[in-house]
């Protein structure tokens, strides 16, 4: 089987991490997604909303403007916009003619996280964004959040976070450990409504040092990592380990090495993408330092995936015709590509979301 390497279409009828909340402050936040300049900014109620970049009058960028009471003030000629992009202001016009008026997309903020959509307003229903309720369970889970710009496609994001085997291989000083016990993990893959669900148990297997180091473990341990894909571009993640002999596949919600990520993978252009990250850490939560190493464990481990993902993506560009050959794991990666080949199907129909 082979996995054709040549740009997926967007899909413009879904919802994808814009920003994190504390990225909009007092400035407008200047981002491209989807080939579309977009510039987010908090009005005088500290709502979020979101523009094309782009005055109507001369064509300035908006970024370079101003937040005041009414909206966006244009740096160049004065003019205010809203969030919905609707032209509140002209100085010296009392008449404001709709044809001033420029694009909006709608926002919504939930669990410490901004979406956008892309695609038709009307379809934009707040339902459909992915649920990440850890992030107000400071107590239970303290996090730190990040955001990458990475030079290739969003989908070799995905694919990377959905094919777990290469652990033992590229994160053998952090997540990974043994190569074989990825390959030979009991691995599970489900098809969701929403997506896919990848489950791997490593039984009896020696802790990685990520998890030695965040709980000093003093012998082998019964670990798990459960990924569930949300086309098109999230994915949450539940990883840990207990003891051998603690019952970890009967009951995980045990003390033990506990991690959870949000990925989200934003594509700027057709080459390039956004990709915001959580960790939290469900170990130690009264420590501090704790939160703080485990963020340094996945900094060293994504910059690893980075190096490669842009190498790859750097050989791809060179042939992107030439398709790549799929492998026995790359099971829940098929699945996804599928999963999202679906909703792009959907998307041309006007649904914005999976066919069921």
């Amino acid at each position: 089987m082979v996995t054709d390497t040549t740009n997926q279409p967007f899909v413009r009828n879904a919802w994808y991490v814009a920003a994190w909340p504390e990225e909009i402050d007092e400035a407008p936040l200047a981002r491209t997604i989807m080939n579309e300049p977009i510039v987010m900014f908090r009005d005088a109620d500290g709502n979020v909303g979101a523009i094309e970049d782009r005055c109507c009058h001369r064509g300035a960028p908006l970024s370079h403007g101003t937040v005041v009471e009414k909206g966006l003030q244009c740096v160049y000629h004065g003019l205010v916009f809203d969030g919905d992009g609707k032209c509140v202001k002209i100085p010296g016009q009392k008449t404001i003619p709709d044809q001033a008026n420029i694009q909006g997309y709608p926002l919504f903020e939930q669990h410490k996280i901004v979406w956008i959509w892309m695609g038709d307003p009307a379809l934009a229903d707040e339902s459909m964004i992915v649920g990440y309720p850890w992030h107000d369970q400071t107590d239970k889970w303290p996090h730190r959040k990040e955001c990458y710009s990475i030079k290739c496609n969003y989908m070799l994001m995905i694919d990377n976070l959905m094919d777990l085997t290469h652990l033992g291989y590229l994160h053998t000083k952090t997540i990974g450990g043994d190569p074989m016990i990825h390959v030979d993990a009991d691995t599970t893959v489900d098809r969701t409504k929403t997506g896919v669900l990848l489950t791997r148990w490593m039984l009896d297997s020696n802790p990685p040092p990520t998890y030695q180091k965040g709980l000093g473990f003093k012998g082998k341990v019964d670990r798990w990592a459960e990924f569930e894909y949300f086309a098109p571009s999230t994915i949450v993640q539940w990883s840990g380990g207990l003891d051998v002999g603690k019952g970890a596949r009967e009951n995980r919600e045990q003390d033990g090495f506990h991690l959870r990520l949000l990925h989200a993978v934003t594509p700027e252009t057709e080459t390039t993408c956004f990709y915001f990250w959580s960790t939290a850490n469900g170990h130690r939560q009264d420590e501090p330092q704790a939160t703080e190493d485990m963020y340094n464990e996945i900094v060293a481990t994504f910059i690893e995936d980075i190096d490669i993902l842009e190498a790859q993506q750097s050989r791809i560009d060179l042939n992107p015709d030439r398709p790549l050959v799929s492998i026995y794991s790359d099971g829940a990666m098929t699945y996804a590509r599928r999963a999202l080949r679906e909703m792009i199907d959907g998307d041309d129909a006007g649904v914005g979301s999976i066919a069921e």
